[in-house]
């Protein structure tokens, strides 16, 4: 369900942010959303940087961190399910298009979501990472699938494939074990 009491409204740039925090977290152990980094919720910081670079709504998917949010379809239905009831929310809030980030990948700065933010429509991803991705909302496809995975979500969108540099690939690529966490945290 929806949680609206804490919406940030839409402005002008009518771009949503949506933090994809569903996923079981098997190989971290524990969930990935709430683990620390350099004393805040992993949640938390990727949801402050959505909020600064989107002017439109932030919402987390899949989890209630305390923060908007809205609830996966259905447990361990997928990220693009997430993605899809994620989207659907932001639309309802006027958005019309999104920056679709991870939750275990709290480094990302706002350089290296600004290429994808410029992008044109229907928006970009980089080569080799679904996400984070900058999608249209009018772009999702019609026969679009909860359980698709991601890069089919990303090809069948026609987003642009940008090339990322090594740098954002690091901090891209996340965390998904205790040693990536503790590697990326120790570059951040």
């Amino acid at each position: 369900m929806y949680k609206a009491s804490m919406t940030v409204v839409c402005t002008d740039l009518k771009t949503g942010g949506l933090i994809l925090a569903g996923g079981a977290s098997r190989r971290m152990g524990r969930d990935k959303a709430v683990m620390d980094w350099a004393g805040r919720r992993a949640v938390d910081r990727i949801f402050d940087l959505a909020r600064q670079v989107c002017g439109g709504a932030v919402l987390v998917a899949g989890g209630d961190y305390g923060l908007p949010f809205v609830a996966d379809p259905r447990a361990g239905a997928g990220p693009v399910a997430g993605v899809l009831a994620g989207l659907a929310a932001l639309r309802t809030e006027g958005c019309r298009t999104a920056l679709v980030l991870a939750v275990d990948a709290p480094t990302l700065t706002r350089a290296d979501l600004a290429p994808l933010l410029a992008a044109s429509p229907p928006g970009a991803a980089y080569e080799g990472f679904p996400l984070p991705m900058v999608i249209a909302l009018a772009a999702i496809p019609a026969e679009a699938e909860g359980s698709w995975p991601l890069r089919r979500l990303v090809e069948r969108a026609s987003l642009a494939q940008l090339t990322c540099p090594a740098p954002v690939a690091l901090r891209a690529r996340g965390a998904n074990t205790l040693a990536e966490h503790e590697a990326l945290l120790a570059r951040s």
